[in-house]
């Protein structure tokens, strides 16, 4: 008896074949890791991009301001009883603040007569959870779980005023 299919007849993956290959793109890959790839780029690249095109602007005709370097400090909040504190992702849920690191700049004015060199706060950046400057993507699962995180959150989102939000792509037609 022959069978009706030939030998160069292309076979099509099963329903099985496919939830395989599925399971095995999520545990590796996971769904956010769009979102962790794009923040760190921003972070590494084209922040430092946009610190370098700045870095000198003409107040007036004989003052100038050089931006010399940035630094991004650790995860800060402020709170009224304290000032600037140190928090958790866990902290800022409970009590509706937001995760956020200081971004400070070196400056220099240059004048006539003197240069003067500073340490300045520009903004608050929010910080994705489980991005490369989050604190969390560098704990392991015990201290993960100490700080009140759950070890398996994949992160990808930020947390502005205690509530979880994450940045949904669009495209404009």
């Amino acid at each position: 008896m022959s069978s009706n299919v030939s030998s160069t007849e292309r076979k099509f993956p099963t329903p099985d074949d496919l939830w395989t290959v599925f399971y095995h793109y999520i545990r590796y890959t996971g769904l956010v890791r769009q979102h962790l790839d794009s923040y760190n780029s921003f972070i590494e690249n084209y922040l430092p991009e946009i610190i370098r095109d700045y870095s000198v602007i003409k107040i007036s005709e004989n003052l100038t301001l050089h931006i010399k370097d940035y630094e991004i400090g650790e995860p800060t909040a402020r709170i009224v009883e304290v000032g600037d504190k140190r928090v958790t992702p866990l902290e800022c849920r409970l009590r509706n603040l937001t995760y956020a690191a200081p971004l400070y700049i070196k400056i220099s004015v240059t004048g006539d007569v003197n240069i003067k060199e500073y340490k300045v706060k520009l903004l608050d950046l929010p910080i994705m959870l489980k991005s490369k400057i989050d604190p969390l993507s560098r704990m392991s699962e015990s201290e993960l779980v100490e700080n009140g995180e759950d070890p398996k959150d994949p992160g990808g989102y930020f947390i502005i005023n205690g509530s979880e939000r994450v940045l949904i792509a669009q495209e404009e037609l």
